[in-house]
């Protein structure tokens, strides 16, 4: 009798051992998932934050002082480019490998909101030449190609937000839209330096005080 009560309280004493051994492996199994899906949000707050400071201010230097407009020199357009292409592959292969492998309509979500903010910013350029071919002032092409941008990542910011579920991914992107309409009544040389300052600094205060987001 006493043996049986014995092998009873052995396998009852096994088979909680079991289920906390299940509960821990699963617990470590989510939490490295939860790691290996983390956007590093502060890298690409940092990007973009770069891309306006450096990027806007090296083509305000090269516009301050034109008496007419005439758009900026082929060094800044050059800067320029170099930090927005950098930005657009820092954004792929950071939010693609966060999301690589995993399945499912969270991960199909974000890979085509990435895909719609990439297709509209090079609308936004392609609508600029256009802007140009039908004989728009070099005025006008340079307060829509400071401010065009801008307005766009803010949208994308701000709609985004509702995947990540983050305030200050929405408080960003609104902040963008905000400094895009207000910005183009600097000008066409005022534009660059309110985006440089306003746009770059919002981008690197965010990336300082929100290291990281993880994936919702």
């Amino acid at each position: 009798m006493n043996r049986g009560v014995a092998m009873q309280d052995s396998a009852d004493e096994g088979t909680g051992m079991d289920v906390q051994d299940a509960a821990a492996i699963m617990q470590q199994a989510r939490e490295r998932a939860e790691h290996e899906l983390r956007v590093s949000y502060r890298l690409l707050f940092a990007t973009y934050g770069l891309l306006y400071l450096i990027g806007y201010g090296t083509v305000w230097l090269s516009v301050r002082g034109q008496h007419p407009y005439h758009g900026p020199g082929s060094t800044a357009l050059v800067v320029l480019t170099l930090l927005a292409a950098a930005a657009v592959v820092v954004t792929v292969v950071v939010v693609g490998r966060a999301f690589s492998g995993v399945g499912g309509w969270s991960a199909r979500q974000r890979r085509v909101a990435l895909l719609s903010f990439v297709t509209a910013i090079v609308g936004v350029y392609l609508l600029e030449d256009a802007l140009f071919r039908a004989g728009a002032s070099w005025s006008v092409i340079g307060v829509y190609g400071a401010a065009a941008p801008m307005l766009v990542t803010g949208m994308a910011y701000a709609f985004s937000s509702a995947f990540v579920a983050n305030w200050s991914v929405f408080g960003l992107g609104i902040w963008l839209i905000i400094v895009a309409a207000t910005s183009a009544f600097a000008g066409p040389v005022g534009v660059w330096a309110v985006g440089a300052l306003a746009a770059g600094l919002a981008f690197l205060l965010v990336a300082a005080v929100r290291p990281g987001l993880r994936r919702s």
